[in-house]
């Protein structure tokens, strides 16, 4: 089967947050026919659309074998493992976790949507995305998201840190990471 490029979206505003997406980077890493490429610095934004204390965001780019859908079922088992639950619309989160973009293929089911339907409105998706495939945003994008008040909380290395897995801590920030 193929490698499609995929994008994710992490974000997390309950707990410790920053432990909640070390450990979904490090499940990602874990995911059958995946291979983790690259992470984002971590970023600290405001809410949007919702309430509640900051979130930590990032973006994670993905090789995976896994269909769209497959890999949407994987990071809500994610979500799931690290106490996610959904009261309403937009609550405040221990951990969430986006497919943004896979491939250069779109989704438009009840479950998936793909590209996602809100990221070109959301600074805390664009700038990591940015940093890492700065091809697949464009300056009018981000420019747009100019007034959300955003920063960088972390250099892209953070999510290394901490109690890491077997081999984890040690890698190369500039060697993507194989299943």
């Amino acid at each position: 089967m193929t490698l499609v490029h995929a994008w994710v979206g992490l974000g997390a505003n309950l707990g410790d947050a920053r432990a909640a997406l070390r450990g979904a980077v490090r499940a990602l890493a874990d995911l059958p026919g995946t291979q983790l490429r690259q992470v984002s610095s971590l970023y600290r934004s405001a809410p949007v659309d919702a309430g509640g204390p900051d979130y930590l965001n990032a973006v994670a780019e993905l090789h995976t074998q896994l269909p769209a859908l497959a890999l949407l079922h994987a990071l809500q088992a994610i979500e799931q493992a690290a106490g996610r639950e959904r009261p309403y619309r937009n609550a405040p989160r221990t951990l969430d976790l986006d497919v943004l973009l896979y491939g250069d293929e779109r989704h438009a089911t009840a479950e998936l949507t793909v590209p996602h339907p809100r990221m070109g409105e959301r600074a805390f998706v664009l700038l990591p995305l940015a940093e890492i495939a700065p091809g697949r945003v464009d300056a009018v994008r981000l420019q747009s998201v100019a007034g959300q008040r955003i920063e960088r909380a972390a250099p892209a290395q953070w999510w290394q840190g901490g109690a890491a897995g077997p081999g984890l801590a040690a890698r190369s920030p500039d060697r993507p990471l194989s299943p």
